[in-house]
């Protein structure tokens, strides 16, 4: 079957999603109020509450939830067949992941701006908040520790790309400063910015010495390094220690000085890495070697397909995103359709095209086939395959393969730092929100927060030993990201529920998503924590069978209330909108 023909299938299905059926959601369930003043008006304060354009927005949001995950699940889930993963990918897009992001920033801006941990008080109660938090808590604990892993990482495997994230850094916070300062655009600069980095990806390609290669720097991979460690160990050391002292000042610092023009330009990036790749499939015409279905597996499909792809269908941490900083930098309330759901459609659009990229690479389907004989070995080789497949699409461009793939490698670290350091100011947030909770003070101090935030996603990182060597603690608890993650875009979605109930109005559009995602959720959890890690499952582990049944217990727990609390008396609406 022709790659490109599917490919337009599937844009087709993003374009009426967002034409017709977000627009249906806004206008009709949500009724978005243009004169209604958002917390980034009401609450303006510089720092995290800042107008901001829609356009500009959009970049953030869209940066901040498109990181390495809707490249990496679908590229792994084509193991049960293309054509599961494309129709998890479409109808997850549309049905689940445009309306939980929207849903999710339309009620935190009808609530101060507030995060979905603390709107779970007002709607289902004080426990569950404190639940709600706990997971949550969890969850960005996890994707600081790995994706600090991966950039790490890959700054080892393509020392080409460091000079250009590097650049990027002082490049946003120019722009940062002639718009908010000198009130600029941000448009022209950006894409200055943007070229200034790709010519420097193209240079350090060709250049050995532009290429910062730590490894090298201390005599190769079999080498001594620092405190003991090895060479590669010592890189690794080295790039987890400036990665945490990035974040720290990116998380810390207003929105309007670096996130906000870095993710600017990391939206065009996107966008570049789209057009390069549809573009190249359309040059190329590739066909789809993969197999349709592929159902003689050793792991079932069902329910560990609608984990294996969450960001790209649905994923709970774009609803953090949503609630915990998209929320505080909505100029007008209409907006919110357009940095929310059309964000979820460009999300989509990455997986679809990361679909493409895997399945059109290979030959045959037996070469496909002998990659992906288990489903091990496809979560081990899915994201190689798709920085493969994607050089072989961007070659159709006449782009030569190192430098397309130093392209690619440019845009998967810059996409995983956004999320890295939304996800650490996100943790610095619910570090206030429980000094707040527990008369804490001194928790609720910028500086404070945010250094527990790092200091615990380093020790996460370095010190325990994990799976995959020195420095992939994080990976310890990267079993539980999946569910814990789906878990709580569903507990997102119940609550969005309730409180268009509170409303009186349609919730289906929300509640028949949650129902489902909350179904496969917590069927793929049960068997996680019963079946594969107790002391009688396939594969024991003590630390996870104890912190999956706290989480899934916690959920359970929640979600019965916030049962009680949906199908009970509606008296006392919830809605700073009147």
């Amino acid at each position: 079957m022709s790659g490109i023909l599917v490919a337009i299938i599937g844009l087709a299905v993003f374009a009426l999603g967002y034409r017709y059926y977000s627009k249906f959601i806004a206008e009709k369930i949500f009724r978005l109020d243009p004169d209604y003043v958002t917390p980034a008006h009401k609450y303006k304060d510089g720092v995290d509450f800042v107008p901001t354009n829609k356009f500009v927005l959009w970049g953030h949001h869209f940066s901040s939830v498109a990181g390495a995950a809707p490249i990496v699940g679908p590229a792994i889930a084509v193991y049960w067949g293309w054509l599961p993963a494309l129709l998890w990918v479409l109808l997850g897009t549309v049905f689940a992941a445009g309306v939980h992001d929207f849903g999710t920033l339309v009620l935190s801006v009808r609530n101060k701006g507030q995060s979905v941990g603390t709107l779970a008080n007002r709607l289902i109660g004080q426990r569950a908040k404190i639940l709600f938090l706990f997971i949550i808590l969890i969850l960005v604990l996890m994707v600081n520790a790995v994706f600090a892993w991966v950039i790490a990482n890959l700054f080892i495997s393509f020392p080409a790309s460091v000079l250009s994230i590097f650049i990027q850094i002082p490049l946003a916070v120019w722009i940062g400063v002639a718009v908010y300062k000198r009130q600029k655009k941000m448009l022209v600069p950006s894409l200055i910015a943007l070229a200034v980095m790709y010519f420097t990806a193209v240079i350090a390609a060709k250049v050995e010495w532009l290429q910062i290669d730590l490894v090298q720097y201390m005599g190769g991979e079999g080498s001594d390094g620092i405190f003991g460690l090895g060479a590669v160990s010592s890189a690794f050391f080295i790039w987890i220690i400036i990665l945490m002292v990035y974040v720290y000042f990116a998380s810390s610092l207003p929105v309007w000085k670096l996130l906000q023009p870095r993710d600017f330009i990391n939206s065009h990036q996107l966008v570049v890495g789209l057009l390069l790749l549809y573009l190249g499939l359309l040059f190329t015409n590739p066909e789809i070697t993969a197999p349709l279905t592929h159902t003689n597996t050793e792991v079932s499909w069902f329910p560990l397909l609608f984990i294996t792809i969450a960001c790209g269908a649905i994923s709970g941490f774009h609803g953090l995103v949503s609630s915990g900083t998209s929320s505080k930098q909505l100029n007008k309330e209409t907006e919110a359709r357009f940095v929310g759901y059309f964000g979820a459609v460009g999300e989509g659009s990455l997986a679809l095209v990361s679909i493409l990229a895997v399945v059109t690479f290979f030959p045959n389907v037996d070469e496909f086939l002998n990659t992906y004989s288990s489903f091990t070995a496809a979560s081990g080789a899915g994201l190689n395959v798709f920085v493969q497949g994607a050089g072989e699409l961007a070659t159709g461009l006449f782009i030569p393969k190192d430098v397309a793939t130093t392209i690619v490698s440019v845009i998967v670290i810059s996409f995983a730092a956004t999320s890295l350091d939304t996800s650490v100011r996100l943790m610095r947030y619910i570090i206030s929100e429980l000094g707040v909770e527990y008369k804490v003070p001194a928790l609720t101090k910028t500086h404070v927060a945010t250094t527990i935030a790092v200091v615990s996603s380093a020790a996460l990182v370095l010190l325990p030993q994990g799976p995959k060597g020195f420095g992939s603690g994080g990976y310890l608890l990267w079993p539980l990201f999946g569910t814990s993650n789906q878990l709580l875009a569903a507990i997102s979605l119940l609550l969005i529920s309730i409180w268009l109930r509170k409303q009186g109005r349609n919730y289906l559009v929300t509640l028949i998503p949650m129902v489902f995602v909350m179904i496969v959720t917590l069927w793929a959890m049960f068997q996680q924590v019963i079946l594969q890690w107790s002391w009688f499952g396939s594969d024991p582990s003590t630390l996870l069978f104890v912190l999956g049944a706290i989480i899934f217990v916690f959920a359970v727990w929640i979600i019965l209330t916030s049962f009680k609390t949906l199908t009970g008396s509606m008296d006392n609406p919830i809605d700073t909108n009147k």
